[in-house]
């Protein structure tokens, strides 16, 4: 699963300082603490403050000033710095809610999976015809439908049965829709009506 974004404390101090910089509270012009007194407001080392402070000077937010000290030199590029922390932090949102959503998808289609799974193995069973159990068709190789799909060969409407699953190989494709082309050797997993058992095959090979 994808891990969530965590943001370091040195930029969340960088923001911090270019909030109350856009805010009014730290104008233009004007001197900041010195690193130690900054590492003390902050309650981190002053090597945390550098980091913060050169992030800010890396996008001429601040200056640092060898005998003058840390001066605010922009508010504007601190606004803009501020947009780009914000982006960072919706993208971080939005993939955090796709991970979520994918493992939501999963544990669906495995719970699909499973039922469609117990359908199979009670199918193999019962003797008595239920239209909640499917019927297999195989599709052969003389099979005129063959390369088209279930919506180009308008299925439902000739036979009456609805294909809720697709046996291909050693994969399962549940719920295949009307989009999916028919292959060779592919077993239909039929549902509907006992007529079925004799409207399909009808459709799959007679002319």
């Amino acid at each position: 699963m994808e891990k969530s974004y965590t943001m370091p404390i040195y930029q969340k101090i960088a923001i911090d300082i270019a909030n109350n910089i856009c805010n009014g509270y730290i104008a233009e012009g004007t001197t900041l603490h010195g690193r130690s007194a900054l590492a003390g407001k902050y309650n981190v080392s002053p090597e945390t403050i550098r980091r913060s402070i050169k992030i800010l000077e890396d996008l001429k937010v601040v200056e640092s000033i060898k005998g003058k000290g840390i001066i605010v030199l922009s508010r504007s590029n601190a606004e803009s710095f501020l947009k780009k922390y914000q982006n960072i932090t919706n993208v971080s949102s939005y993939k955090s809610q796709l991970s979520e959503l994918l493992s939501s998808r999963s544990k669906l289609e495995s719970q699909i999976l499973e039922t469609m799974n117990k359908i199979v193995d009670y199918s193999s069973r019962l003797s008595t015809i239920n239209p909640l159990v499917p019927f297999e068709f195989l599709i052969k190789s003389n099979c005129k439908l063959i390369g088209q799909t279930p919506g180009q060969t308008n299925f439902w409407q000739n036979t009456g049965g609805t294909i809720v699953a697709i046996k291909r190989g050693e994969d399962l494709i549940i719920s295949p829709g009307p989009y999916i082309e028919f292959m060779e050797n592919d077993i239909l997993m039929v549902i509907g009506d006992t007529h079925v058992n004799t409207s399909v095959p009808m459709f799959l090979y007679e002319k």
